[in-house]
């Protein structure tokens, strides 16, 4: 999939020092040690489509075994029994991204695979609930943008009963998201509009909201390459690498802002899935 929103293309980065758009595996290994070293508690996997990677399963296990709760977030459309089955043991979360359950909406913001084929809304609910089967934590994310503002979800979470709802306004980051996103932004009242039309599936799911203001620079973030990195400004800002320089080094040059991590709910109980 190639949602026109997306805020974490990595363009810059493959034409730059990673043409081929990812760390070996050993190497991406290796820093996922690195963090655990360090003292992290959480890891997401995440993307573009962390599913295609090969190792991702060892990625998992890695920071599993270093005592990491673990997640991915997903389109989903990867999610086989094999997959779960595979990953039971080691990965504690899965977030799915459902920015729409109209096939035409998803066609539209780039939310189908090849840019063809859109995931069906009974896929979106059976692939929610087999999650559920398998016994991970689910996740549900949604991007709120001019597409979907007005859209109704509440059948969706108040059937599939998310651990957590976490609902984004869609987000500009330069050199990311610049060929399309002057389409997708929305206000800050067009954003409330949707969380007023779900206030009342509180009691069903964790529901929390993300505005521009409380994603950029409230997120510990490493990019393909190996690197940490910051959306503080609008844009990508990237530290030494990781595995060159140490993580520790490393992380002291981004511009990360705890109170805005904590005013946004990133501490929770992750440990009960």
């Amino acid at each position: 999939m190639r949602c026109k929103f997306c805020y974490a293309t990595f363009q810059d980065v493959k034409n730059t020092i990673l043409p081929k758009g990812h760390l070996p595996r050993q190497a991406a290994i290796e820093v996922v040690e690195q963090l655990a070293e360090i003292g992290f508690e959480k890891i997401t996997f995440a993307g573009g489509e962390p599913t295609l990677c090969p190792w991702l399963p060892e990625l998992i296990a890695t920071a599993k075994q270093a005592g990491l709760t673990t997640m991915i977030v997903t389109n989903g459309s990867n999610l086989s029994d094999d997959f779960l089955r595979i990953n039971k043991d080691q990965l504690d979360w899965i977030a799915i991204s459902i920015d729409s359950l109209d096939y035409n909406t998803n066609l539209q913001t780039g939310r189908a695979i090849t840019g063809k084929t859109a995931l069906s809304k009974e896929y979106y609910f059976s692939i929610a609930e087999k999650v559920k089967h398998y016994g991970f934590g689910l996740k549900v994310n949604t991007v709120v943008s001019s597409s979907n503002y007005l859209e109704d979800m509440q059948d969706l979470i108040t059937q599939v009963k998310p651990k957590r709802w976490k609902i984004f306004q869609v987000l500009p980051i330069k050199g990311q998201n610049d060929q399309h996103i002057n389409k997708y932004t929305i206000t800050d009242k067009q954003f409330q509009y949707f969380l007023e039309t779900h206030k009342n599936l509180q009691n069903i799911t964790t529901i929390v909201p993300e505005t521009n203001h409380q994603m950029k620079g409230s997120y510990v973030m490493v990019d393909p390459a190996g690197r940490f990195f910051d959306n503080s400004t609008g844009t990508h800002k990237y530290s030494l690498p990781i595995l060159e320089y140490g993580s520790r080094l490393a992380i002291q040059q981004m511009d990360y802002d705890f109170g805005k991590f904590i005013e946004r709910g990133g501490i929770y109980n992750w440990m009960t899935t």
